[in-house]
């Protein structure tokens, strides 16, 4: 890719493409720090905070914050302005069980992997997950650990359970970055990585049964003990299951 010398026009494979905006470098920069853990579920966005932060005016900060929106990573607050959406323990509840359901439906009927381009495709996710950890970008990192777990699910060849599965992105994301928040201080980026090449492994072996145990034991037993009790809003089912979890 090139830029022409006003920085005006950029070039990719040949063809002509507009630089980022403000408003799109803006929401690059939020999502980053929302999915990073540096701008935890329920915190306040102030305008005049961000707009310092990042080096832009209102107009393109309200546009990347509608954007966010969309994406349901912020909510609007009728008191409290904008702020990132809150996770309650009945929503970690949700997200995870569906998870959960939806990798093991995935890996039943896709492993062992007949499909060389789709295990590939895993191999290609780890790599920008590993590339990730290297440049030390959490935001990118978390986002780069979804797009394995997709990989993952997509073995199925299923592009039904492969949009239910994308439809949880930016929630599973939620989770992944407060799971990274409980994990920061025992577990850097690259063990992180190391985890889920583990688990690579174990799929290349073409055992399913193999490869729900390695699920099951994969990744969320810091972040039920040390994070969700910090959250409220559960429910006597998120608390049963919560309960049934830490028994085992």
């Amino acid at each position: 890719m090139t830029t022409s010398s006003a920085g005006a026009v950029q070039y990719e494979d040949g063809r002509i493409v507009a630089p980022p905006s403000m408003a799109d470098l803006a929401t690059q920069a939020l999502r980053a720090m929302i999915l990073s853990g540096e701008l935890p579920p329920g915190t306040r966005l102030v305008e005049a905070k961000l707009t310092e932060r990042l080096g832009v005016s209102r107009p393109p900060l309200r546009e990347a914050l509608q954007v966010l929106a969309f994406e349901g990573l912020v909510v609007p607050h009728p008191r409290r302005g904008v702020i990132v959406r809150p996770l309650t323990r009945h929503d970690v509840y949700e997200i995870i069980t569906l998870r959960e359901e939806l990798e093991a439906f995935a890996v039943r009927i896709g492993i062992p992997v007949r499909s060389p381009e789709r295990l590939q495709a895993c191999r290609n996710a780890l790599a920008a997950f590993e590339q990730a950890a290297l440049d030390g970008d959490e935001g990118v990192f978390t986002q780069r650990k979804y797009d394995f777990h997709q990989s993952i699910v997509a073995l199925a060849g299923h592009e039904r359970v492969t949009e239910a599965y994308r439809a949880l992105s930016l929630q599973m994301q939620l989770c992944m970055a407060l799971n990274r928040s409980a994990r920061r201080d025992g577990e850097s980026l690259l063990q992180n990585v190391e985890r889920h090449r583990d688990l690579l492994t174990i799929i290349e072996g073409g055992d399913p049964d193999a490869v729900l145990k390695a699920l099951a034991d994969h990744g969320h037993g810091s972040f039920l003990d040390e994070v969700v009790d910090q959250l409220d809003g559960g429910t006597p089912d998120s608390e049963r299951w919560l309960a049934e979890r830490r028994s085992r």
